[in-house]
């Protein structure tokens, strides 16, 4: 008697699925080293758990496996660490550039420059964002002068009691405090 078939869904409980993914991690590294000996094959297998933990297994040296692979599919050898580097800050300069030119249109659109490029979407939606800004100013403005009012209120009542107590004491009055 086989076992019944298993329905290919993402396991819900996360312990079950831990488990489930050790032990076919497991048989899945286990029927890679059978595959590289009994048929002599190159085999190069990399898993990656959804924790980020990576696992492998290379019948050969797996940099050089991979390099085969990327040579086969036309990718381009990025074995030379320096390439890879060098091909890293490349992109990631290119990036920063484009975010930083984003940066100054969008910019230059809310200061009310360069509008004939927008369009009408656009410009509604920068609209939006123009009423949203200044209602965050005005709620902002008025919570600012409402503290410096009630700070000034304060401040004139210290200063009304203080003038009373000198009064007090200008007539005669004594103080027990």
């Amino acid at each position: 008697m086989g076992r019944g078939k298993v329905e290919l869904k993402r396991i819900e409980n996360s312990s079950s699925r831990q488990v489930t993914f050790s032990k076919r991690r497991t048989g899945l590294l286990k029927k890679a080293f059978e595959l590289s000996i009994l048929c002599d094959a190159e085999v190069a297998l990399l898993i990656f758990s959804s924790t980020g933990k990576s696992y492998q297994f290379a019948s050969h040296e797996m940099d050089r496996t991979i390099a085969k692979y990327r040579n086969e599919v036309g990718l381009p050898d990025t074995t030379n660490r320096g390439c890879r580097t060098m091909e890293f800050w490349r992109t990631e300069i290119h990036e920063l550039k484009r975010s930083a030119d984003d940066l100054e249109a969008q910019l230059r659109h809310l200061s009310g420059e360069d509008l004939s490029k927008l369009s009408m979407r656009e410009l509604k939606q920068l609209e939006r964002q123009l009423r949203t800004g200044i209602e965050r100013v005005r709620s902002k403005k008025q919570r600012a002068l409402q503290e410096e009012n009630n700070s000034l209120e304060k401040r004139l009542r210290e200063l009304q009691d203080d003038d009373q107590n000198v009064s007090f004491l200008s007539f005669g009055g004594t103080s027990c405090s």
